[in-house]
């Protein structure tokens, strides 16, 4: 059981609720090992999940509903108690939920432990170029709900951890194992030699139609950002090119929702 120590905020200038009042200084939070749980759902995720949680900042109305939880943690937390008013005092912006809780980033998980622990067939996705922290965060959910066995986040894209991914992930990322890579074409040249099929999401003339690929077998995924799409380097490292086919002058998805596409027909196939 959680030792709680919970404390009234009667000053929004106390140093302890700094990482609170920065939710906007994604870089600073990176640089503090830590991420920001932005919604009661959220937060619920992560108090299930084994990563450290630090602190929490709550309305009255949200510690009496989030208590058990809190005090069912391992480690001693810090709660802070605010009124509403006061608590978008302290983070600088209205809040939809009157919660907000903050987590350390787990180690980095080493890339051929999760090759060589994860069971077959392999099922991954990887993403170059994506900016949109939402984007991320959806992809991230998409991920866990069809079952890849991680997630692959290019040195291109944002940090899967910012709170608007953590946001958009729905707190999955709690749950879906994630490796951000130095150098994404590397690590899809050396899956390739280990058998596993890149493909790449790429709505281009001579691109498979989805439904005809056979994804039953070891394969990543890859997706890249709306607009400028995987870059040649990304694309010259894939074994094939696959689109959505689409009957209409459409020829592209948000990469959330392709990404869901995508893994929803692996899943299919694979019964």
């Amino acid at each position: 059981m959680a030792t709680l120590h919970i404390q009234s905020v009667q000053s929004v200038d106390i140093p302890e609720l700094e990482l609170y009042r920065t939710l906007r200084r994604i870089d600073e939070h990176e640089r503090a090992g830590v991420l920001v749980a932005a919604s009661t759902k959220v937060i619920k995720r992560l108090l299930a999940s084994r990563y450290t949680v630090v602190s929490a900042l709550l309305t009255p109305a949200w510690l009496a509903q989030l208590e058990p939880l809190l005090r069912a943690r391992p480690e001693e937390l810090r709660v802070y108690v605010a009124e509403p008013a006061m608590l978008e005092t302290i983070t600088g912006y209205k809040l939809h939920q009157g919660a907000l809780a903050v987590a350390k980033i787990p180690p980095q998980p080493d890339f051929h432990t999760l090759l060589n622990d994860s069971p077959r067939p392999l099922l991954l996705a990887a993403v170059e170029g994506i900016a949109s922290a939402e984007n991320l965060g959806a992809v991230v959910r998409s991920c866990a709900a069809f079952g890849a066995h991680f997630l692959i986040v290019g040195e291109t894209c944002g940090s899967p951890f910012q709170r608007r991914a953590v946001s958009g992930s729905m707190g999955t990322i709690f749950e879906q194992p994630v490796l951000r890579v130095d150098n994404l074409v590397e690590k899809l040249a050396t899956l390739r030699a280990r058998g596993v099929r890149c493909l790449a999401a790429h709505p281009r003339p001579g691109a498979k139609k989805l439904a005809n690929v056979d994804l039953r077998g070891d394969c990543c995924l890859l997706f890249g950002a709306e607009g400028p799409g995987l870059t040649a380097k990304a694309l010259a490292a894939c074994d094939d090119m696959v689109e959505i086919p689409m009957p209409s002058h459409m020829n592209s998805l948000n990469v959330a929702a392709a990404a869901a596409v995508f893994l929803y027909e692996a899943t299919r196939q694979r019964g």
